[in-house]
């Protein structure tokens, strides 16, 4: 019969995760700079088990980040720079045609970067849609079905990708089934003055700071069953469901504003997502138990795109910020 893990138990473990996690944010903050917001909800989604789009201008250190992450982490790392002419195979993998030396020829699988515990994804949406959805098994499923065969990825398995504002030439904007697979749409800005001061002394001198490993994928795994097990209290779970059922245009309990203004609303899975990325949240700031205040701090980078604006929202210049702002507000 198996035992139930006791409360001081779960405790112990939550502590114990807490001295890794500030130790692995330590080491990031040794790299990247006043981001610290962006880095936070970059760690919520690798212990929540799920993908993360990074969505800013060129060189606001979106690459960077990734790229300190899978040392910071300990994970098998590959890039992919995504440009027009990339093909499926080139991420997924192809066979090839080889002949051995008794003559007889066979088909053989050459693993593509998608075969990773980290996929930097840079660039995500320069490439055509075709090449975007190559990657959508792979983030559901964590497998690739190649030439009749289920090959499963590594474990952990993660994305991570940036993309360009859509409104840059050379743009593609990313297809909705694909964007619901990501845990969450971090916004990158530009830095404050005193941390781009900070950057500029730390980077442009003889020696730079280098990332160092402060956890093992073992850990992150271990790290991501932690986090399932934390408990939730009812009141956050209604303030999830409120947040979400609220902003189905069309449904029982709908927010004015977004049956105003909304032309469909988010799916089950961002329930999902925000219920998972509270409980990260919470353990990341040494709690025991996710809050409505984690609810509505990680309200935006789940349901921002999971949701879009009317052609009549868009004409009138409202922003999906706002509506969302909306939706906090109802439950706060």
């Amino acid at each position: 019969m198996n035992e139930v893990p006791s409360a001081d138990s779960l405790i112990g473990e939550v502590e114990s995760l807490g001295e890794r996690l500030a130790r692995a944010r330590a080491a990031v903050g040794r790299v990247i700079f006043g981001q610290e917001a962006v880095v936070e909800r970059t760690f919520v989604t690798l212990l929540s088990g799920g993908h993360l789009l990074l969505v800013g201008v060129p060189g606001l250190g979106k690459t960077k980040l990734v790229e300190t992450l899978g040392t910071v982490m300990g994970l098998d790392a590959r890039r992919v720079q995504f440009t027009p002419d990339l093909m499926p195979a080139d991420i997924l993998g192809s066979e090839v045609l080889e002949e051995g030396h008794d003559g007889r020829r066979a088909f053989r699988f050459i693993e593509g970067p998608v075969f990773t515990q980290l996929l930097m994804a840079d660039e995500i949406n320069r490439a055509s849609p075709r090449t975007q959805s190559a990657l959508l098994q792979s983030m559901q499923e964590r497998k690739v079905a190649v030439g009749g065969r289920i090959l499963p990825l590594p474990e952990p398995f993660h994305v991570l990708a940036t993309q360009n504002p859509i409104e840059q030439e050379g743009t593609y904007p990313l297809p909705e089934a694909q964007l619901d697979r990501f845990l969450l749409e971090v916004e990158m800005d530009y830095p404050d003055e005193a941390a781009e001061r900070e950057m500029l002394l730390a980077t442009t001198g003889a020696a730079e700071a280098r990332a160092e490993p402060a956890m093992t994928a073992r850990e992150l795994m271990a790290a991501q069953a932690l986090i399932r097990r934390i408990p939730v209290g009812e009141q956050v779970v209604n303030a999830i469901l409120r947040l979400v059922r609220g902003a189905r245009p069309g449904a029982e309990g709908v927010l004015a504003e977004a049956q105003a203004h909304l032309a469909w609303g988010p799916g089950p899975r961002a329930a999902q997502a925000l219920m998972l990325a509270c409980r990260a949240r919470a353990v990341l700031d040494g709690r025991l138990a996710p809050s409505v205040e984690d609810v509505l701090e990680l309200a935006e980078p789940v349901l921002r795109h999971r949701m879009a604006l009317s052609f009549a929202a868009r004409a009138d210049g409202v922003r999906l910020s706002e509506v969302i702002a909306a939706l906090t507000a109802s439950i706060g």
